[in-house]
């Protein structure tokens, strides 16, 4: 299973500059490293993202975390999962960059 996260493009930098990162301040706030599914991940943009210019999606492979993710109650009682170490480059398999655009950010169509 695929797992979705957002960062900033200055976030996305600083991963791939130091091999890891321990997020985005709401996941240090929070202790982990918020994580969406496919079905979340464009509700996610919207929630927390609307304005942002561009975003970095990282694709990640759940099988390869599973000991360090945990699945909890989020918005509207769904499941997310939650990353409870650094995320580390070498767990990122695949990254877009999403622009916005008028009606939203523009997801590409090869994302589920």
């Amino acid at each position: 299973m695929k797992i979705y996260k957002i960062l900033l493009p200055p976030e996305w930098r600083l991963l791939k500059e130091t091999g890891r990162t321990i997020g985005a301040p709401i996941d240090v706030c929070d202790g982990y490293i918020h994580f969406s599914t496919s079905k979340q991940v464009r509700q996610t943009a919207v929630k927390h993202f609307t304005k942002a210019p561009k975003l970095e999606v990282l694709t990640c492979d759940l099988s390869y975390m599973r000991e360090d993710i945990k699945w909890e109650t989020s918005r509207s009682g769904a499941l997310f999962p939650h990353l409870y170490r650094e995320l580390m480059m070498s767990d990122v398999e695949w990254h877009t960059t999403v622009k916005l655009g008028a009606q939203g950010h523009l997801f590409p169509d090869t994302m589920p």
